[in-house]
């Protein structure tokens, strides 16, 4: 039923640190894989998650053989399989309802090795830095407690987070790793980037920053990327925040304003221009209340379809 290392139930009473010292081979585990440069992921084959959605599909899949997300700085990337149908979750996390969304994502495994006797369920939890504020801190302590709650065993196999994943310049911290990819066929987990976040990113982004819960955008049966129907109202005080000097939507909009990745606010104005263009999505993205489906097409990438051809 536990959180488990080595077959040991983890002592959540305790400070990470304790964990850490009491189970050496995590700190070698995270080492390693801090040790490896960023692979550029291209987006043949990629499905990438965004923050607070999650993905689940099987080494089945025809389509997609990459699950990723990266730009998680006090965000934690979770990546939940289970060893015998490989079912293989990804998950980018910002503390907003952690405990539902393990749930959820416990939830979303379980049903794609329904069938699989053997094996057993195994996360790894890649993210987050000594922040000023101890955000990282925060969100490491609330997965573990977590998937402790968990019906089921849950192996903690990866554990590159927070004090595992600093770095420090000037006296500045910085997560090393900000991002990752799992490669569903193998199981490979390894640094990545990607040079495109889509389709509809700056729709999924606005979904985020008007306070969505988190949301599986993937259906592995149909192998199609499911986006929507998202529902917002205007959002608040959008042409100030649009008028604002970068250092002013970096210093309020972020949650560690000297960690983030270059692109940080352009990728947030982008998402406020597009929240200013569609203050009701249900009129002018979504008037008939379906989402947007997208398959991959014969050279691996994103392709819109028509909902009367599903």
């Amino acid at each position: 039923m536990p959180l488990l290392v080595n077959g040991a139930r983890v002592d959540l009473a305790r400070p990470t640190g304790d964990m850490i010292r009491a189970h050496p081979h995590l700190e070698e585990k995270a080492k390693l894989l801090r040790s490896q440069p960023a692979q550029i992921v291209e987006p043949k084959g990629l499905l990438y998650v965004q923050q607070r959605e999650f993905a689940v599909t099987t080494p089945k899949d025809g389509s997609v053989s990459i699950l990723g997300s990266d730009d998680a700085t006090t965000c934690h990337i979770v990546v939940l399989r289970h060893t015998g149908s490989g079912a293989t979750c990804l998950t980018h996390c910002d503390g907003s309802d952690t405990e539902a969304e393990v749930s959820l994502i416990m939830s979303s495994v379980k049903s794609l090795s329904n069938s699989t006797g053997c094996g057993r369920l195994e996360v790894h939890l890649v993210g987050g830095f000594n922040d000023d504020r101890q955000l990282s801190q925060k969100l490491t302590n609330q997965l573990l407690r977590a998937f402790d709650l968990q019906p089921e065993d849950v192996h903690l196999v990866t554990f590159c987070v927070t004090e595992l994943n600093d770095r420090e310049e000037q006296d500045i911290h910085f997560p090393i790793i900000y991002g990752i990819a799992v490669n569903v066929k193998t199981a490979e987990i390894f640094p990545a980037t990607f040079p495109e976040k889509g389709p509809d990113e700056d729709l999924r982004s606005a979904h985020v920053l008007t306070g969505a819960p988190l949301t599986n955008i993937y259906d592995a049966k149909t192998e199609q990327l499911r986006i929507g129907p998202y529902f917002w109202g205007p959002f608040p005080h959008v042409d100030f925040w649009l008028e604002q000097d970068d250092a002013q939507i970096l210093q309020n909009l972020s949650t560690s304003p000297l960690a983030e990745p270059p692109h940080f606010v352009s990728h947030i104005r982008s998402t406020l221009t597009f929240l200013k263009e569609h203050p009701f999505p249900s009129r002018s993205l979504f008037p008939d209340r379906k989402p947007r489906i997208y398959k991959k097409n014969e050279e691996g990438l994103w392709e819109q379809v028509c909902s009367d051809k599903i």
